[in-house]
């Protein structure tokens, strides 16, 4: 059968993201009547769209990012399953059980509307971040193969994992959203795995990547200038 060119490809994923993220929701809420998740999935259609503008200007980055996996580590293949396919499924699920069966208190619509903040922060931050990396794959590697370089432009000039930060921002947000403290148990195990990856992601760097140890020692910070 022959490959959908990465382009399109990536388009179509993203919008089986989009109609598997709203199935899930609402399926779980059992209702359509639920402005929190027409909210979030109104955030995520902003995302989707941004990344297709950044796709669209660099599609070396959308075959990248549909490629990556192939050439990963086994480990790295396996953590973006978790933080990827795996847990924000659970807690879109969660949520939408905890709306349909009240298994938590109904947070305050003011409180829920507030963590749009946030959230649309953590997304302009991470599509920022894709912007000034051309090197954004969804994967740990030495991208030897698209002449791999230290970038330290943008919002890399402040932290060195901003796409990161963004989507921390993003799930920290989600439940407050949501109205669902079911869903937060999930959302601070994705935060944790995703914490931990980076520590891994640098080590490949540090090894493989040149310039990498010296823009570490230019920017000593990870996610949050002066704490991490």
């Amino acid at each position: 059968m022959t490959r959908l060119h990465p382009l399109v490809g990536a388009s179509f994923r993203i919008l089986i993201t989009l109609l598997g993220a709203g199935t899930l929701l609402f399926g779980s809420a059992g209702t359509l009547a639920w402005w929190n998740g027409w909210v979030l999935l109104a955030a995520l259609a902003a995302l989707a769209l941004l990344t297709g503008a950044l796709f669209l200007r660099s599609p070396g980055l959308a075959t990248e990012r549909f490629t990556a996996h192939r050439r990963a580590p086994r480990v790295d293949r396996i953590i973006v399953i978790l933080i990827g396919y795996v847990l924000p499924p659970a807690a879109l699920v969660l949520a939408g059980l905890d709306h349909r069966f009240t298994w938590t208190a109904p947070l305050p619509c003011a409180l829920a509307l507030a963590a749009a903040v946030p959230q649309a922060a953590g997304i302009a931050l991470a599509a920022w971040s894709m912007r000034a990396n051309n090197f954004f794959s969804s994967h740990v590697r030495i991208q030897e193969d698209r002449g791999h370089q230290v970038v330290s432009t943008g919002p890399y000039a402040y932290v060195r994992h901003p796409g990161y930060a963004g989507a921390i921002l993003f799930y920290l947000a989600l439940p407050v959203l949501l109205g669902s403290l079911a869903a937060l148990p999930v959302i601070l195990v994705q935060i944790a795995v995703i914490a931990l990856r980076i520590p891994l992601e640098e080590r490949v760097l540090r090894q493989g990547l040149p310039g990498y140890p010296a823009y570490c020692h230019k920017v000593p910070y990870r996610l949050l200038p002066k704490v991490w």
